[in-house]
């Protein structure tokens, strides 16, 4: 199946009723929000990087047995400049913009030292993140979209830097049963010190105040990098009851070169080395407490995008990831190494390894040193003790091929059993955690998105609900479709024919009505 993973999208934002084909689930009321890039060449000039693409937002709007649709691009400062313009002027983390030549000398200067001192891109095409009563779009800089989750209209520019001390930030926070928000970002060279920061995003801000719930932002726990202007890069993180689990990968930033980095030539993206002999350390912060455990847990060189859930039994934390052994993944979207390439393509990248770490929470001291100190039955993780209050942890591969992870997010927290994703690239998948056993959707010439579990009000168990994904449809004369599979049995529901161009996209966000 050939793809033109480089193609410019077009917005619709005029409502529009999709066709149905089957019978949609009463219960099944609210909004399914998609975000990917969808713009790649401006004028004359190209992005470089499929993750450097203008934002295109989507929605599938479920009510009363009817789907509505509708497309619209994030009107970020970003797309405003570069429109304006006709060309690229504003950077990405895999594409430098430079000046256009008829610029003259001044002009050109203060572009250089923007640079140097970079003020990152609100091109928020990754996410979407709900903060109070608020949905933003959002990408892993200090700046966020405030958008119309109806309308899709961008309403408002958010920089996290003004209510907290973080240049970067994930854009995948979790959530409680209370519906505060919980977030990691990273704030570099403050005060001489580069950090990490978790965060928690009150549910509603303060009555008779105005503006975002991030005003009312409190710092959970900041983490010392444990390399002083290289730090970890990170795009998920996991969170139990209790606990909050950050992985700090030898795949780093190193914030020199790319100060450097426009005098040089190169992209910030060249700026991300990882570094195989090295290991990868564990944190586990008490949520509580905000203090982090005093045991120091470590594993080997990895790199992963992707919590898949996290859960405490019996004194130990489990937690559960896609992990790759090299940051291969990141280089494959390249939109040069795209063209004419299917999405994984196993001799250019590693491939996605389903993995569960155990950390014991509190160390036994009568295990000697060299032993086991995981007592679960279920799982084959270990921690060795290497000495008093440092364990070297091995991780259980559950699957291999499973990506872009999603759970039934009711037990987020909890322990699960049932994970939907992508299988490699051009299939869904359900993966059932007890039996190992792995059932798939696919069909001819279709890319479905990353799956999003729906559960049904009052389900009776854990996979009790329909899993939603975008259908991009290359067979001729077809139409693209959203695709409703039942939870349980994995099969077709329903779909609905948009009756106009869906673009690959990144992550979804379901707001239940």
């Amino acid at each position: 199946m050939s793809v033109d993973f480089s193609k410019n999208a077009t917005e619709r934002p005029e409502p529009c009723k999709a066709e149905i084909k089957g019978n949609i689930p009463s219960w099944l009321q609210g909004t399914l929000l998609r975000n990917g890039p969808g713009i790649f060449t401006v004028g004359d000039t190209n992005y470089n990087h499929w993750f450097d693409g203008m934002a295109l937002m989507s929605s599938f709007t479920f009510k009363d047995g009817e789907i509505i649709h509708r497309s619209r691009f994030l009107r970020s400062d970003t797309y405003k400049a570069n429109m304006e313009a006709n060309r690229i002027v504003v950077s990405e983390m895999g594409t430098m913009a430079y000046p256009d030549p008829s610029k003259n000398f001044i002009f050109k200067a203060i572009t250089f030292l923007n640079h140097t001192m970079p003020d990152f891109t609100d091109n928020g095409a990754s996410n979407f993140i709900k903060y109070g009563n608020d949905y933003y779009a959002t990408s892993e800089t200090n700046y966020i979209s405030k958008i119309d989750p109806v309308t899709l209209e961008t309403l408002e520019k958010v920089d996290y830097l003004k209510y907290l001390p973080v240049n970067l930030a994930s854009c995948h926070p979790h959530y409680d049963k209370e519906g505060n928000a919980y977030n990691i970002g990273t704030s570099i060279a403050t005060k001489g010190k580069t950090k990490y920061v978790l965060f928690k995003v009150p549910a509603v801000s303060d009555k008779g105040k105005k503006g975002p719930a991030l005003k009312n932002a409190e710092v959970i726990c900041s983490v010392p990098c444990r390399s002083l202007l290289m730090p970890s890069y990170y795009h998920s993180f996991g969170m139990t009851d209790n606990y909050i689990i950050f992985v700090e990968m030898p795949f780093k930033l190193d914030i020199l070169k790319m100060a450097t980095a426009y005098m040089r030539g190169v992209s910030w993206a060249s700026c991300l080395k990882f570094y195989p002999e090295e290991n990868t350390l564990i944190h586990l912060v008490d949520r509580k407490t905000g203090k982090e455990v005093e045991t120091k847990y470590y594993t080997g060189a990895m790199v992963l995008y992707h919590h898949v859930n996290a859960f405490e039994d019996d004194g130990h934390v489990v937690f559960d990831v896609i992990a790759y052994t090299d940051n291969s993944l990141y280089d494959m979207f390249y939109l040069s190494n795209l063209k004419e390439k299917s999405q994984f393509d196993e001799k250019r990248v590693s491939k996605p390894a389903y993995k569960r770490f155990a950390l014991p929470i509190h160390a036994d001291k009568s295990v000697p040193v060299g032993g086991n100190m995981v007592k679960l039955k279920y799982t084959t993780a270990s921690a060795v003790k290497e000495k008093e209050g440092k364990f070297m942890c091995q991780a259980e591969v559950l699957c291999e091929g499973l990506e872009l992870p999603r759970i039934n997010y009711d037990i987020n927290g909890k322990r699960h059993q049932f994970v939907y994703g992508n299988y490699v690239g051009d299939s869904v998948a359900k993966f059932d955690m007890e039996t190992k056993n792995m059932v798939y959707w696919d069909e001819d010439k279709c890319l479905p998105s990353e799956p999003v579990f729906i559960p049904r009000p009052n389900g009776e168990s854990e996979d009790d609900g329909v899993v939603l994904t975008s259908v991009i449809n290359y067979n001729p004369g077809q139409s693209s479709f959203i695709l409703i599979l039942d939870g349980k049995t994995f099969k077709e529901v329903a779909r609905a024919y948009v009756n106009t161009e869906l673009n690959k996209d990144m992550h979804g966000f379901f707001i239940p009505h």
